[in-house]
């Protein structure tokens, strides 16, 4: 007799999501390696716009486009705001952003973001931190502190570490933004992906073309865009939206920040990025404080 084995729904979704971090954690690799040859902002615009084509041509066959010509004017308006802010500005400033910064200074950097989204939250949308996700702030800003001391950058982090703000505001902007659409429920979240994608991809393409150009590529440059555009956005974020179904916030939030340390681990051995052990204890105590402010329990209000 053979025996059949399976796993189970939920963990068939941790694996996956833990797969899909990986893929994302291999994006900062290959996009620095591209960054040689590809000037950043032509180089994140082709990513999205061929990204932007495979999700398409997946709703097209899905039979998921119709549902775009009920759309009303707000929601476009809304749609179009969301794909400048997050593809357009948020991601052509993190393709920028790779110039100047080593891959795990920028990933540290970026976990500023769950930060300014809990601080939008209770502004924008009236959602208001616990005392636990107060602790974790706390504890990732010791992280930051000790992975940065003491602070002696060159000139180009410092210009490198301005471009990477303008990506934090940006993603938190398009995290408070794109709840404030998703959580209304009026709209399938493929069709807002598409849809806010497909704009600020356009935006971001043609802005980069004008202002940096488009080189004459190589096998590699053309195999570089075409494995981040098909496998790392287009397919990656079709399973961690599958995975959403089955995981509770809290479980995509703690696989979510393992990208942290295996974006440090694959720097390490593809891109030379040497961490000390001072910056491995600043990554670690960041990655915890990072972790827990996102951890959602009774709200204190005050």
């Amino acid at each position: 007799m053979s025996s059949h084995f399976s796993f189970s729904p939920r963990t068939t979704a941790l694996l996956k999501a833990l797969f899909v971090t990986f893929l994302w954690s291999t994006s900062w690799v290959l996009i620095k390696i591209g960054l040689d040859d590809i000037p950043a902002l032509t180089f994140a615009g082709l990513r999205y716009t061929f990204a932007a084509t495979c999700l398409l041509i997946f709703a097209r066959q899905r039979g998921s486009l119709s549902a775009m010509s009920q759309i009303s004017r707000r929601d476009w308006a809304w749609l179009a705001i969301l794909g400048l802010i997050f593809i357009a500005v948020a991601q052509g400033s993190q393709f920028l952003a790779l110039v100047y910064l080593p891959a795990v200074t920028l990933t540290l950097f970026l976990n500023f973001t769950a930060i300014f989204v809990i601080f939008l939250g209770i502004w924008l949308l009236h959602e208001y931190p616990t005392s636990l996700q107060l602790f974790g702030i706390g504890l990732f800003m010791g992280g930051v502190l000790l992975f940065f001391y003491p602070i002696e950058l060159p000139h180009d982090e410092w210009l490198g570490l301005g471009i990477a703000t303008v990506c934090v505001l940006a993603n938190s902007a398009a995290g408070v933004l794109g709840r404030h659409i998703n959580r209304q429920g009026h709209l399938p979240a493929l069709t807002v992906t598409l849809t806010s994608m497909s704009i600020g991809a356009v935006v971001l393409l043609v802005t980069g073309v004008v202002t940096q150009g488009l080189p004459s590529f190589d096998l590699q440059g053309w195999a570089i865009i075409a494995w981040l555009a098909v496998v790392n956005t287009a397919f990656a974020f079709t399973v961690w939206n599958q995975t959403l179904r089955i995981l509770t916030a809290l479980e995509s939030s703690i696989i979510n920040n393992t990208m942290l340390a295996q974006i440090s681990l694959l720097a390490w051995i593809f891109l030379g990025e040497d961490i000390s052990r001072r910056e491995l204890i600043a990554l670690v105590i960041a990655s915890i404080g990072s972790l827990l402010s996102q951890v959602r329990q009774s709200p204190r209000r005050f």
